[in-house]
């Protein structure tokens, strides 16, 4: 009886009264916002998180209460929506620019620079919507706060002293198993990104042609959870302390997927403003005046520059460096092994056959040779493979030898148990489930 009559009570606050306490610490941070002069310098984490927590809250309440359908209120709500994001974006920026010397990454002075102009569109379109907000705030008849924030609320997180390290993480039993999944994820991950990948600046044009067909919010955040999920286990089953100390070489891998994780958060919130509150759907009336007045506040040539040239460029490249890394890593720690397989029965290693071992190699990330005699050839490498197979012919060898990455051997053995995918005549065969992932 009790929890219901305070749940009735609190239904009893009108809605005026409401939308002024869901929208009281958003509102103060505007006015705070608005007063500053130099406001890339009072842009901190915590001004971030205040803007991100409170505009979160005051939009959850609009749609709640319809506002997406009030045209009185849809203007109002959207303003809300696009402090969110930016404001998220916002902060994955500082965090990067924040935790840059820890991550040991090489020639980053020029991402740097570029972070600093990425992060002063979004704090100059924030300070442009701060008077907007407040504007529409009295329309509406909210009142605003009468108490101020100052600068002293929203402090750096860098002071310049350190706590002492007295938690050696060196000797954590760093699994072997594990170290070798991760870097084969890594290389996997980057692997898939290519195909998104480009490694020069596009104009405003050849963006909104790969925005959103082949650029989105739907696949960056897809990507954002695999690296995610890697730093994750990295973190739980290989390092667990910080990025000081300790094996070298594995902090650089994780600093090489941990920007690059942060990097697709903010492409992912500012496709996710752009696909759903500035990209032109043909819709009438007020969705189109409200988006109409949404750009003429944020800059949408800027923000999809920031998105591409910036964000999905850096990705890229951290992508890209992290693979020799990854590699070296995962060949220390691999198991190796050696084995002892009949070559392709008539027609020897001519395409399928060496496009299919290239793959299996390919697939695990590993190093593995093709031995025919005292020569060596990577059997990652389809034109490799055909070298040999040219060497295998001429001397009419029947066995190879396959060293390297048992997990890729292991592999390579079932597929030469079925004469690498193909009969006699060369007629491609149903591969054993094992390979599943060849076809």
């Amino acid at each position: 009886m009790p929890s219901t009559m305070v749940n009735i009570k609190a239904c009893d606050i009108t809605f005026g009264e409401k939308i002024r306490i869901y929208s009281h610490d958003y509102l103060k941070t505007c006015v705070y916002i608005s007063s500053i002069d130099s406001p890339q310098y009072v842009f901190t984490k915590k001004l971030y998180s205040k803007l991100i927590a409170s505009s979160q809250l005051l939009e959850d309440f609009l749609d709640f209460h319809g506002a997406k359908n009030n045209s009185n209120w849809y203007f109002y709500r959207e303003l809300s929506a696009a402090v969110r994001h930016l404001c998220l974006a916002g902060y994955s920026q500082k965090h990067i620019a924040t935790r840059l010397l820890f991550y040991d990454l090489p020639d980053t002075e020029t991402f740097a620079m570029e972070g600093e102009k990425t992060l002063a569109f979004f704090t100059s379109t924030l300070t442009k919507l701060a008077p907007v907000i407040l504007e529409e705030a009295v329309r509406l008849n909210i009142p605003l706060p009468q108490d101020q924030y100052r600068e002293e609320d929203f402090p750096s997180v860098l002071t310049s002293e350190m706590l002492e390290y007295d938690i050696d993480d060196e000797d954590k039993d760093q699994q072997k198993k594990s170290i070798v999944k991760i870097a084969s994820e890594f290389l996997s991950i980057a692997g898939n990104f290519d195909q998104l990948g480009f490694y020069e600046p596009y104009d405003y044009e050849a963006i909104r042609e790969i925005v959103p067909d082949k650029v989105n919010e739907v696949e960056i955040r897809r990507f954002e959870m695999l690296v995610h999920n890697l730093q994750s286990s990295f973190d739980t089953y290989v390092i667990h302390g910080g990025y000081r100390f300790g094996n070298r070489k594995l902090k650089q891998l994780r600093g090489h997927f941990s920007i690059v994780f942060h990097i697709l958060q903010i492409i992912g919130r500012l496709l996710h403003f752009y696909e759903r509150h500035l990209l032109e759907r043909g819709y009438k009336n007020i969705y189109k005046q409200v988006r109409e007045r949404l750009s003429g506040l944020i800059n949408t040539q800027m923000l999809l520059d920031c998105t591409i040239n910036f964000g999905l460029f850096y990705a890229c490249r951290f992508l890209s460096e992290g693979k020799k890394i990854a590699r070296d890593i995962l060949n220390e720690n691999i198991e190796r092994g050696r084995i002892v397989v009949g070559i392709p029965v008539k027609l020897g290693f001519h395409s399928r056959p060496s496009l299919l071992v290239a793959k299996i190699v390919q697939h695990y990330g590993g190093q593995v040779e093709l031995c025919v005699g005292t020569d060596r050839f990577d059997a990652s490498s389809v034109l490799d493979i055909q070298w040999a197979g040219g060497k295998i012919h001429k001397e009419g060898i029947t066995q190879v030898v396959f060293e390297g990455d048992n997990r890729a051997l292991k592999d390579i053995e079932i597929l030469a148990g079925v004469n690498y995918g193909e009969d006699t005549m060369g007629k491609g065969l149903q591969l054993p489930r094992e390979l599943n992932y060849l076809r």
